[in-house]
């Protein structure tokens, strides 16, 4: 799942040498992915008043469903 994020990410941002997406798992069933992108790509992964990073939480959540899993994503900075 994670080179899934990490080619949504990737076709959003300029600096593409700057993505680090890191994977946590603080539950069993719940996995925590922490992805920092350069400070001028910040706003295209998250877009004007959100959208495109719920946009991504959504589509990664659906993806982690369906392998009957739970994931959190957090944009750093």
């Amino acid at each position: 799942m994670k080179d899934i994020l990490e080619t949504i990410i990737r076709h959003l941002v300029e600096n593409q040498d700057a993505i680090e997406i890191t994977e946590a798992s603080t539950d069993s069933n719940v996995t925590t992915y922490e992805v920092k992108v350069a400070s001028e790509d910040m706003g295209r992964v998250i877009g004007k008043q959100g959208k495109t990073a719920k946009s991504i939480r959504t589509v990664m959540k659906s993806i982690a469903a369906k392998d009957k899993k739970r994931i959190n994503i957090e944009f750093l900075d």
